[in-house]
């Protein structure tokens, strides 16, 4: 497994958000190449601000392994983290984050703020963008451009 196929499995969250009307982000957390958790955004249905798809991985993950320290783990994210979502993997130890589209508007990894890799931080992580970038950002454009159209009819 390498990442191409974890961004794969992210982007399938990703679909199954778009499905429900969620802004289409995937995430997918894998530890020694066992999927931990995987998950979407939800947003919208749990009428919750901070139910992005990256804070729901991590609170599944520290359920499962009964325990805050995401160490040895890497966080598969279809579009670059938010601020808030940069902070919880901070936060939360993770050690690899692998990202696809670019958040100019919202990013925290390199668009607007380094939070990820920020040396005055008592933890950094490696980083990886731009996998499977395309997909990742085509979805994102075409579920905005169908709220766009959704609206103007």
């Amino acid at each position: 497994m390498d990442d191409d196929y974890y961004m794969g499995l992210a982007l399938a969250e990703a679909r199954k958000a778009y499905a429900m009307g969620e802004v289409p982000i995937g995430a997918v957390l894998v530890a020694d190449g066992v999927v931990l958790a995987s998950a979407h955004n939800m947003r919208e249905t749990w009428r919750d601000a901070t139910a992005h798809a990256e804070m729901i991985v991590i609170q599944q993950a520290c359920r499962k392994l009964r325990r805050w320290r995401l160490t040895g783990a890497a966080l598969y994210v279809t579009i670059e983290p938010c601020p808030m979502c940069a902070g919880a993997l901070v936060m939360s130890r993770i050690d690899r984050l692998i990202y696809g589209g670019t958040d100019y508007k919202a990013g925290a990894v390199e668009s607007i703020f380094n939070v990820v890799q920020n040396q005055a931080l008592n933890h950094q992580m490696t980083v990886t963008a731009g996998v499977r970038a395309d997909e990742c950002t085509e979805l994102m454009k075409d579920f905005f451009r169908q709220r766009r159209k959704g609206a103007q009819e």
